[in-house]
């Protein structure tokens, strides 16, 4: 990952104004900062959430609170922890989407 044109700065995060996702099922909510070619959140998900697509963007994620559940579109899944993460590169050959079953919050830098 090459970080470019994003100067040093500081997020409170909880005075992030959270934006609404709504999933397949459940709902999320995005707290963004986006500057130069990187997009860093902390996403709430609810008990129940499911993406209601499959995403092909590369990311790394780190599972704060709950349990999140990732699934690649050739049927791995794999259930993550607090203090677990994941990371994928842009591409559109192996897409993954994420649910839940309990409140969890991810920490995730694209």
């Amino acid at each position: 990952m090459t970080i470019q044109d994003v100067p040093f700065g500081v997020v409170d995060w909880d005075k992030a104004v959270p934006l609404e996702h709504k999933g397949e099922q459940g709902t999320s909510f995005w707290r963004t900062v986006e500057q130069g070619n990187v997009r860093v959140r902390r996403v709430e998900y609810s008990a129940g959430f499911t993406s209601d697509h499959w995403c092909g963007r590369g990311h790394v994620g780190l599972v704060l609170k709950g349990r999140l559940f990732v699934r690649l579109k050739d049927g791995r899944e794999f259930a993550l922890g607090p203090g677990m993460g994941f990371h994928c590169s842009d591409d559109e050959a192996n897409p993954h989407l994420v649910y839940t079953e309990k409140k969890t919050t991810l920490f995730i830098v694209d």
